[in-house]
């Protein structure tokens, strides 16, 4: 251990022991500087990355009951809820998709209809990862294309001069890491903090209008596919504005897909599960098209008496599509499933800590009245102009994550947020949801999101070429973000409270 990650390490407990020792923020009522104590020491760590994320997460099972806060049977709760098996289902899904190949069949179909000029093998790349990662984790969505992609680098290099060979590799690698996480924002499943999200505002208001995945993909898919075509004309401007014109052999890509074969048995049934899925969760719960309300099949059941009202989730869905692909027997290897739990042991477990931490932290400000405590500090914000103040927030917790987790940076703004929004007298979505939308938003640094560690891991791209295309789309997020709210705040703003 060096010096650095040793200073690290102690300056989380030791601000941990200053607050505890030196403070009383609310006389009267330890707990909250008991709880500040502790979401400082958590914060420390998560941003420094002192240790895994992780094992930060597990603190709060500890702290929190040693401290009186709350019993150990409540925080350990918060570890297993809905919203992580929504994000277990999910992965399952993908991992299937993955094993028998269907993303590759789905990203060579992609890029024959775009055609094979640079700027269309760019769209090309930036689309499949975009889709793709609607549904899949933004990392294993850049894993998968990322040899695919390494292939196409290649063949076009035989066709540039030597100064725009670099260009084109920065292009179509950036485009790579930017679209799976615009993609993310997409969808509920897309990334870790949209569920992370989801979960917090069921948590604290049972009462307001649920977000689900429909009224999620309403809100944001508008918003993250303006912000791909933004990235997709900012990255073509940067990189292949004076690349000289060509095309990649005509066949090349239909040459790859003929190389696939017949799409299988598998392939076919795991698409068909996939898209079932998709359908399933758009069409679980009410959707109001203001001319009409198309009735979900929840409410059909529970119309019928078959379940009772609140009983069903998007994760009841992705867990049930989740077991059937262990259930289906592959034709092409005779004795066994097209899942099996091998496979399934790749799941990220130390995603599933980080949810639980976050909502343990979550749960603690609420239990300790530190959320109450927070918003008579930042009373004052109640008399900003809130669009001025969304712009302001977008920034802050876009600067966060271009050091420190995503995940990390929305899991500390979430119960600061919920206080602020009692203090300002808005609907809670007025802010969680560009919150959310901004916790994404990490372009500029490698070690800002993992798809951006990723593709500089290739040696294709420069700190300097990430930094410039990341600066532009950074701040084009944050005005995407805030319009979008101006836009349509009104009905977000307007949900019955």
């Amino acid at each position: 251990m060096n010096i650095t990650q040793g200073i690290k390490l102690i300056s989380g407990p030791l601000l941990f022991l200053a607050i505890l020792s030196l403070a009383d923020l609310s006389p009267g009522n330890p707990m909250v500087t008991r709880m500040a104590a502790v979401a400082a020491w958590m914060a420390v760590w998560w941003l420094t990355e002192a240790v895994h994320l992780a094992v930060t997460a597990l603190l709060p099972v500890v702290l929190l009951p040693l401290l009186g806060i709350a019993a150990s049977g409540v925080i350990a709760s918060q570890y297993m809820d809905s919203i992580i098996f929504l994000f277990i289902g999910g992965f399952i899904l993908a991992f299937a998709i993955e094993r028998w190949g269907l993303h590759k069949r789905i990203a060579l179909k992609i890029l024959m209809v775009v055609g094979t000029k640079p700027s269309r093998i760019l769209l090309g790349v930036m689309l499949t990862s975009y889709l793709l990662s609607m549904w899949i984790s933004n990392t294993a969505t850049v894993m998968m294309l990322l040899s695919a992609v390494f292939a196409i680098v290649n063949e076009m290099e035989q066709h540039l001069e030597e100064k725009d060979r670099k260009k084109v590799a920065a292009a179509l690698m950036i485009g790579l890491a930017y679209s799976a996480t615009i993609g993310g924002m997409g969808t509920l499943v897309g990334t870790p903090t949209n569920m992370i999200f989801a979960r917090s505002y069921h948590e604290q208001f049972p009462d307001e209008t649920p977000m689900n995945f429909a009224n999620w993909f309403v809100v944001a898919f508008p918003v993250s596919l303006l912000f791909l075509s933004a990235a997709y004309f900012v990255l073509r401007s940067l990189f292949l504005r004076r690349v000289k014109d060509f095309s990649v052999p005509g066949l090349y890509f239909s040459g790859a897909y003929a190389r696939l074969g017949r799409m299988s048995f598998e392939e076919k049934t795991v698409g068909a599960v996939f898209a079932l899925t998709a359908m399933l969760w758009f069409t679980r719960a009410d959707i109001d098209f203001g001319a009409f309300v198309f009735t979900g099949w929840e409410t059909v059941l529970v119309r019928q008496g078959l379940v009772p009202a609140g009983f069903l989730h998007d994760s009841t869905v992705a867990l049930f599509m989740a077991v059937l692909l262990f259930l289906i027997p592959s034709r092409t290897e005779r004795g066994r499933a097209l899942m099996s739990w091998k496979e399934a042991q790749k799941l990220p477990f130390d995603i599933v800590l980080l949810f639980g931490g976050g909502f343990a932290l979550a749960k603690g400000v609420e239990i300790s009245n530190l959320d109450e405590w927070l918003a008579g500090r930042l009373h004052f914000v109640s008399s900003m102009n809130i669009y001025m103040f969304l712009i302001v927030l977008c920034l802050v917790i876009t600067i966060i994550s271009e050091f420190a987790s995503n995940v990390a940076s929305i899991q500390l703004m979430i119960p600061v947020l919920i206080s602020l929004q009692k203090d300002m007298q808005i609907h809670p979505l007025m802010l969680l949801v560009p919150a959310t939308l901004a916790a994404s938003l990490g372009f500029m640094l490698p070690v800002a999101t993992a798809p951006n560690t990723i593709v500089y891991g290739s040696k294709r791209v420069r700190v300097s070429d990430m930094m410039k295309a990341g600066l532009i789309l950074d701040l084009a997020g944050i005005l995407l973000i805030t319009l979008a709210m101006m836009f349509a705040g009104w009905q977000v703003s307007s949900l019955p409270r």
